[in-house]
């Protein structure tokens, strides 16, 4: 998530800038259907910093809709509100200017307690404020998208480096976990494993416990039921927060009724070995979590390891059981 902290000092200046009495401004929500109070500097102490509206609603979505400035110097009571003060707070209100950021990113806006405290030219200048977040927005955005690409790019060598010292699938697996829980910053990360029939599936690992209750662990699941059973069945991944795919999360994880936290964001990621989904790799939080497409890059290159390893553990027991196959013919022929 973008730090926005690069905003407070910017709106102390615009408020000094036009001698208003607060600057606010809004973002846009995860599901970008709603902007919500990203930041805000004010004189008093009556805004509703957690306010959340959408388009069309009050002056401010007025903006956000027709992505149009607006400069109201004499403010109507029986109009449209602002909506970010609370009731008594906005009665004192008598001047509002507001600009949009580009590309419907949000809405830049200012209010005075004086009528007819800003001109068209304070819009021209409210405008080039606007344009120098945006400036900002860019580079800090770019900047945290190489910071998470070379991560995972650091995460990928210590897996690699975590497979040439494992002698142990077990002890692999559990710190592949527990490093791609850290990576990503999902909270729960663990691996599913069918069964040699493929009806059923168990928790192979997991870097910290799935389910309330302990001896849930153990259990077999049906391919037939849940998320991880359609990834079983389909070969294919769910990728799922409350924001975009709602649907799926309404489906549980394993089955209905399972002890496990409400979780938010889910992805489960196939891994196929031998032209099968041997295993599904599950990555849950119980917030929503934005999923952009550098983890998606990532996830796939860490799957495509996975599924790598996979094959080579299968095509390893398969030589160490023909040899076993082998040793017990030569010792049955030797009796004879």
């Amino acid at each position: 998530m973008l730090d926005k902290s690069y905003l407070t000092p910017i709106l102390n200046i615009v408020c000094s800038v036009f001698d208003a009495y607060s600057v606010v401004v809004f973002l846009p929500t995860r599901d970008e259907n709603h902007f919500q109070i990203s930041d805000c500097f004010s004189l008093g102490d009556n805004i509703k910093k957690d306010c959340i509206l959408e388009p069309g609603q009050g002056l401010v979505g007025w903006i956000i809709r027709n992505n149009k400035h607006l400069l109201v110097n004499d403010f109507d009571r029986q109009g449209d509100g602002l909506g970010y003060y609370y009731p008594d707070a906005e009665a004192k209100i008598k001047s509002f200017m507001g600009c949009p950021l580009n590309k419907g990113a949000g809405v830049l806006c200012l209010d005075s307690k004086r009528s007819f405290s800003f001109s068209t030219k304070d819009q021209k200048i409210l405008h080039q404020f606007t344009q120098f977040i945006e400036i900002l927005r860019n580079n800090l955005q770019k900047y945290q998208f190489n910071e998470k690409k070379f991560n995972y790019y650091i995460c990928l060598q210590a897996i690699k480096q975590l497979k040439e010292k494992s002698s142990k699938w077990s002890d692999f697996l559990d710190n592949f976990l527990n490093l791609v829980s850290k990576f990503t910053q999902f909270q729960y990360c663990f691996f599913a494993s069918r069964d040699e029939d493929g009806q059923g599936f168990y928790l192979e690992g997991w870097n910290q416990p799935v389910f309330f209750k302990q001896n849930l662990h153990t259990q077999k699941f049906d391919t037939r039921e849940g998320l991880i059973g359609w990834v079983f069945r389909n070969h294919s991944k769910i990728m799922s927060n409350d924001g975009k795919q709602s649907r799926s999360l309404k489906t549980p994880l394993f089955k209905r009724h399972q002890d496990i936290p409400q979780f938010q964001s889910v992805m489960c990621l196939p891994i196929i070995a031998n032209q099968k989904t041997r295993a599904v790799l599950v990555l849950a939080d119980q917030n929503q979590l934005p999923i952009p497409d550098e983890l998606n890059e990532f996830l796939l290159l860490l799957t495509d390891q996975l599924s790598l390893l996979l094959d080579n553990l299968y095509l390893k027991n398969k030589v160490r059981q023909l040899n076993r196959a082998l040793s017990h013919q030569q010792k049955t022929h030797g009796e004879d």
